[in-house]
């Protein structure tokens, strides 16, 4: 749903286009953006608190940010080509910016990725764990509840394909 947030930002505040649902489901969320927020979670949590120092730097932060950048990268590459084969399409377009492949992928948002996966991996998560592990017995109820509503907007999205 952050990812969802952030790309309603960006239209509405920073680019002045007007509010559009960024996403191909109806729900607040843009499945991309949970792929690669798995992925790093997956990936580099274990690795993030591993020191990898030069001196009495740590460099391992420097790591991890284009590691998040290769990973989201890949993603949305791939998101694109399974997106244009399903529908034909994909929600993007980066033909307009200076450093860009095919339109698919570019340098500006793969650092924005880079920053953002930072955020998510050394700030948000450790916060969510900690939420989740307030909810005690209700965590299963919770993520059951948010995982039927999901597969319903997946579900209809397919049927009306």
């Amino acid at each position: 749903m952050l990812g969802w947030c952030y790309e309603v930002f960006l239209e509405v505040v920073v680019y002045r286009w007007g509010f559009s649902n960024r996403g191909f489901l109806w729900g607040p969320y843009l499945p991309v953006y949970g792929v690669g927020a798995l992925l790093i979670l997956a990936c580099l949590r274990k690795l993030k608190t591993r020191p990898l120092r030069v001196g009495r730097i740590n460099l391992m932060p420097v790591v991890v940010f284009f590691a998040i950048i290769l990973l989201t990268t890949v993603v949305e590459l791939i998101a694109s080509y399974l997106l244009e084969w399903t529908t034909g399409d994909w929600l993007w377009d980066y033909t307009r910016y200076r450093i860009q492949w095919q339109g698919r992928i570019c340098l500006s948002a793969s650092l924005r990725f880079g920053v953002g996966g930072m955020i998510m991996l050394y700030g948000l998560q450790p916060l969510v764990e900690k939420g989740i592990a307030r909810l005690g017995k209700w965590r299963r109820v919770v993520f059951a509840a948010l995982f039927i509503v999901f597969a319903i907007d997946c579900l209809v999205r397919v049927i009306r394909l």
